[in-house]
């Protein structure tokens, strides 16, 4: 780097130097506050006051929408640097870009007028799709296309939640939410295929990561869009074998890819045995739908909270707390209290997912505790390193 870029590098705000420092510190403030407001609300201790589409609507799209998409942008933004060796982005386009993300979700929140709602939702999305388009598209890195082809398809299922809110339709918002939340497991398969034997290799000082089945990948993620497309048209709404064969093939997929990772060694490393757990919710989820649709007299809403608690929460979390570390400079050590958080994540999802079926009311409560305190330790341990400027007086 030239000292002119260096110096200039230096000069902004350090919240704003990369895109995972203000989205990950949004989005985790966002989910750590949402799950208790959402419970006081199915309390009815809300009063009179309704968010855009009134509560259930409201704690189905801000966590896929607002937590999901923003810890998504800030990882991919901040990914992109490395995968195309150009500057990402930072400094005042980042801060408006950080900007809209908050404004939509507090337009949500105080239920604004649906076209200003719309602009303010969609304008994100479409913008993080095309700076990542736009910075791939310079250095022709086609490995990488699928991933704005599935931020394109994340839009797409936003504008449908809105469609379904201007009509007042529930069901099309819970349909456009479904549809949304498949394209992030496409999403999670697609990466964490690619980082979590990587990293696995070299939190453990492996001689190499175990090798990709190409075949298998395309598998995983073909059949995932697959699903997001059945969700957006209509079929897997409803129980049918043939889907129910199909979330069985991608839940036996994804097991094959963990045991074929799978190490004795991780389970010393909360940093490893955090991604492969989180990993593992996304092939119960698969597998919990399965049996759903083949007639299992089992509410398919397990398998969803499988996926949203178990998969997307954990591995968020446990991909935030390492990258978190990487890009300020800090080894590659969780900070104290992380494991904690990492096993409170897990407990969230067994409450949710399972224990409901016996306490229902206690164990909700008790998934929302262990979810926010989870969360919240996050945010008291790195929340300083996100807006700090970094501990080796690197820029980034």
């Amino acid at each position: 780097m030239q000292v002119l870029d260096r110096r200039k590098a230096m000069s902004i705000t350090p919240l704003f130097r990369l895109a995972f420092r203000p989205f990950f510190l949004g989005a985790c403030v966002l989910a750590a506050l949402a799950i208790p407001l959402w419970l006081l609300a199915l309390g009815g201790r809300t009063g009179s006051w309704q968010p855009a589409g009134g509560w259930l609507a409201w704690h189905r799209h801000e966590l896929l929408f607002g937590f999901g998409l923003a810890i998504i942008a800030g990882f991919l933004l901040t990914a992109v640097q490395t995968w195309t060796g150009r500057p990402g982005i930072s400094g005042k386009a980042l801060a408006l870009l950080a900007g809209l993300w908050l404004a939509a979700r507090l337009g949500w929140l105080v239920n604004v007028h649906w076209p200003l709602l719309a602009v303010l939702e969609l304008t994100f999305p479409l913008a993080v799709a095309a700076v990542m388009g736009w910075s791939l598209w310079q250095v022709k890195q086609k490995r990488n296309y699928p991933i704005v082809l599935v931020l394109a398809l994340l839009t797409v299922a936003d504008a449908l939640s809105l469609y379904g809110l201007l009509r007042n339709d529930a069901g099309l918002q819970r349909q456009s939410v479904l549809t949304g939340l498949w394209l992030v497991a496409a999403m999670m398969g697609l990466i964490g295929g690619r980082v979590i034997p990587f990293f696995t290799q070299r939190g453990l000082g492996r001689v190499e990561a175990v090798k990709p089945w190409a075949w298998l990948d395309l598998t995983l993620l073909g059949g995932s869009l697959l699903i997001a497309v059945l969700y957006a048209v209509g079929p897997a709404l409803g129980a049918s074998p043939w889907i129910g064969l199909l979330f069985a093939a991608l839940g036996l997929g994804h097991l094959i890819r963990l045991f074929r990772w799978h190490d004795r060694g991780l389970w010393r490393v909360p940093l490893l045995w955090s991604l492969h757990l989180a990993y593992g919710w996304l092939a119960v989820a698969c597998l919990g739908m399965a049996l759903w649709h083949i007639g299992a007299p089992l509410n398919p809403s397990l398998a969803v909270h499988a996926l949203t608690i178990g998969a997307m929460g954990g591995l968020i979390l446990a991909m935030i707390a390492r990258v978190s570390l990487g890009h300020t400079g800090r080894p590659l050590q969780p900070s104290s209290g992380m494991t904690l958080a990492f096993v409170l994540l897990n407990l969230a999802c067994v409450c949710r997912v399972m224990l409901v079926l016996v306490w229902p009311s206690a164990a909700l409560w008790l998934a929302g505790l262990c979810w926010s305190v989870g969360l919240g330790l996050y945010l008291w341990r790195y929340g300083p390193m996100l807006w700090q400027a970094r501990v080796d007086g690197h820029p980034g």
